[in-house]
């Protein structure tokens, strides 16, 4: 682990639990053994997450400390994916029943958009493009999709590769879709008009799970099944890979890129998990563990002021990395 002065606020938080300056503040979510899942950043700066075993969407006050748990209309939806609209409803997939729901926190109002298919049974994750469309991804069914919010019509498309296991989604900076396929060792763009899936092939054995896009356009992604973080250069079409801090079976999950560049991630596979650091100018890692364990951190989403929100979900809480950088 690289120790720099940069940093030491958020290594004495993560290694003593004080958060006064830095580090990893984590909260209990009310509901027990709710697997709280995927984080997602609210219009006004709140942190909400599905909690997948609870069948509710859960929203931290980060000023009170208070979190509201809501409960969802369809028994077992076993929502997966969050993410936040400009109105400040909160979309999630259903993973277990087929669906994509809108919550308005305003009035506790939920609409579900049913799959068009029933093969796409178990819709994963999910992304807003800049024309306010809703991508994602269906996991098991091998599909992608889109979603007009203000239709509610859904298109689907097949994955190429059979049993791909569409995964984690993203959106470069000229609205290109990228997604990963989690059950071979491709990457995929998404044309954003026409919807035709282009894949690109990694190194034999990677399996990309999560992926992150920075702001030229460079893709991260993180390898579970080998320990690696990757790099994938759209433009060159080549890749470049790092072995992870913790080792061959530090399983890389969740990974988010900061305002500032700078790739983060977890180590899913260590006890406890940790939160690692990548500078992309300097290539230098630095990793810390989390103090609760983390239990797993299968996503984690960055905020405009450079903090990143996590969900851990064997430990049932959730919680912001947060980064306390010296004065000028």
């Amino acid at each position: 682990m690289v120790f720099g002065s940069f940093y030491f606020n958020l290594i004495v938080s993560l290694i003593t639990g004080d958060n006064r300056d830095g580090g990893v503040k984590e909260w209990d979510v009310p509901t027990p053994n709710s697997l709280p899942h995927d984080p997602t950043v609210g219009s006004d700066g709140s942190l909400w997450f599905t909690g997948m075993q609870s069948n509710t969407l859960g929203q931290l006050d980060l000023k009170t400390g208070e979190i509201k748990e809501y409960p969802l209309k369809t028994s077992g939806s076993g929502p997966h994916g969050l993410a936040a609209d400009r109105e400040g409803n909160i979309w999630f997939t259903a993973n277990h029943k087929g669906y994509i729901g809108k919550l308005n926190p305003r009035n506790g109002e939920l609409v579900e958009y049913r799959m068009p298919d029933p093969a796409a049974r178990d819709p994963h994750s999910l992304v807003f493009d800049r024309k306010g469309v809703i991508w994602f991804t269906v996991q098991r069914g091998n599909f992608v999709g889109r979603l007009d919010p203000q239709t509610g019509a859904i298109q689907l498309r097949r994955s190429p590769t059979l049993n791909s296991t569409p995964y984690g989604i993203a959106v470069n900076s000229k609205g290109v879709l990228f997604f990963c396929e989690f059950g071979s060792n491709k990457l995929a763009s998404i044309d954003p008009g026409t919807m035709r899936i282009i894949e690109y092939l990694l190194p034999e054995g990677a399996r990309p799970r999560r992926l992150a896009i920075t702001s030229d356009d460079m893709i991260y992604y993180s390898d579970y099944a080998r320990g690696f973080l990757g790099r994938w250069d759209p433009a060159g079409a080549t890749v470049q890979e790092w072995a992870s801090p913790g080792g061959r079976e530090s399983r890389p999950y969740g990974i988010a890129v900061t305002p500032d560049g700078i790739v983060w991630y977890s180590e899913s596979g260590l006890k406890p998990n940790t939160i690692v650091r990548f500078d992309p100018r300097t290539k230098v890692f630095a990793s810390w563990p989390i103090p609760s364990g983390g239990g797993v951190v299968r996503n984690m989403v960055p905020t405009l002021q450079g903090d990143l929100y996590i969900a851990c979900s064997g430990v049932n809480k959730v919680g912001v990395v947060r980064v306390i950088r010296p004065k000028q």
